[in-house]
């Protein structure tokens, strides 16, 4: 099969690329790097306007002219590259805004996709509309709109991800389900607000390339080592205001038993090998599935502070813990880090338990057959 993945997020695409391709797929990834991550894509789409000088004519000409130049030079790159563009089997987009460009621009090049492969389906991994619509209504316990709706944050702090139901991106939301053969979810996080929708294919798990990350558990002969990589644009939607005041006070009272490393805003190839001496990891809170950052961690054999809810445990019949469900309150969390740090055989033991899980679960070949089995049936 001929397959064109369209975006990406968190590596999502790219190990779900090395999985399709070690079954014997074809497979093209054409992508934006996902910002500062720099993911890798066989065809790169680089936005021009993003620092110093570049970056405040693009403002200014937003502001004077409606005109998002970064946005134009993404579809003009796409467009260029049109003939290698066509005649794939399937194309997947990661996310119904796939390249984080403007409403406009984006229908440009899923109009393209669509009339010039055979079908198109749709990934909901990320903030999209029906997700962010289901926070809003705050049909979930708690959700990363929850530090808005406590009045942590404002709404331009969280713009981002409240574009989704303005009325440019719900007429894109629109647009994108009219063309789709159907969507698939990543996550927990995402099968929750989609279950009933008539083009919901269902829930298929986080590729991840065992191969590239090995597990290793360092020595618990000395400090118990902690990771926390914060994400700034991300601070209060992943909980590390929550985090850091969990951490500060767990070093200020086990000063001899805790190390923790603190790393901001650094590219995806950095941050996964800074941690690799660490024994526990600070991820996310808010969710109650794991994201992209929390099971590579897992799969090296890291302790991950994550979401973990009881739908995540009852949808994989878990009765052993492969990571902490982190909640949103500081002293639920510290009170989880002082236990691990006074009997480190429970990191033992939830260490061996999430690589077990990852292996079992998320295995970037056995995911990759899982999507070439919801793709295939819809061809016919």
């Amino acid at each position: 099969m001929k397959i064109l993945l369209v975006g990406e997020y968190s590596r999502l695409h790219n190990s779900l690329k090395e999985g399709l391709m070690a079954l014997g797929h074809e497979v093209t990834l054409v992508g934006t790097g996902d910002g500062f991550k720099k993911y890798p894509a066989d065809i790169l789409l680089t936005p021009p306007y993003t620092h110093g000088w570049k970056k405040k004519l693009n403002v200014i000409a937003y502001r004077l002219l409606g005109m998002d130049l970064n946005s134009i030079s993404i579809k003009k790159q796409f467009f260029s590259k049109r003939l290698k563009l066509k005649g794939y089997d399937v194309v997947q987009l990661i996310n119904e805004s796939p390249l984080g460009i403007r409403p406009k621009h984006e229908k440009e090049i899923i109009q393209f996709l669509k009339e010039h492969n055979e079908q198109l389906f749709l990934l909901s991994c990320g903030t999209d509309h029906i997700s962010v619509q289901h926070s809003l209504e705050k049909k979930p316990r708690y959700s990363i709109l929850s530090p808005l709706f406590e009045g942590k944050v404002n709404d331009s702090t969280y713009a981002p991800i409240l574009k989704y139901v303005q009325p440019s991106y719900q007429d894109l939301h629109r647009f994108v389900y009219e063309r789709i053969e159907g969507v698939i979810a990543s996550d927990i996080d995402y099968h929750l607000p989609l279950l009933g929708h008539p083009k919901y294919l269902g829930m298929i798990p986080n590729p991840i390339n065992i191969d590239n990350l090995k597990y290793y558990l360092p020595s618990l002969e000395d400090k118990v080592h902690v990771f926390h990589g914060i994400n700034r644009a991300n601070y209060f939607k992943k909980g590390s205001d929550i985090f850091e005041q969990a951490l500060a006070k767990i070093q200020k009272r086990y000063p001899d038993k805790v190390t923790v490393t603190t790393v901001e805003d650094i590219p995806y190839a950095s941050y996964i090998k800074k941690y690799d001496e660490a024994h526990i990891l600070m991820d996310q809170i808010w969710a109650y599935d794991q994201g992209y950052n929390a099971l590579e961690a897992m799969a090296k054999g890291k302790v991950v502070f994550t979401g973990a809810e009881q739908e995540f445990k009852a949808h994989y019949q878990l009765d052993q813990s492969v990571a902490i469900n982190a909640l949103p309150d500081v002293a639920s969390v510290y009170n989880e880090l002082e236990q691990l740090v006074l009997d480190r055989e429970i990191i033992k033991k939830i260490s061996h338990n999430a690589r077990d899980f990852i292996e079992r679960e998320h295995e970037c070949q056995k995911i990759a057959q899982r999507y070439i089995d919801i793709w295939t049936p819809q061809r016919k």
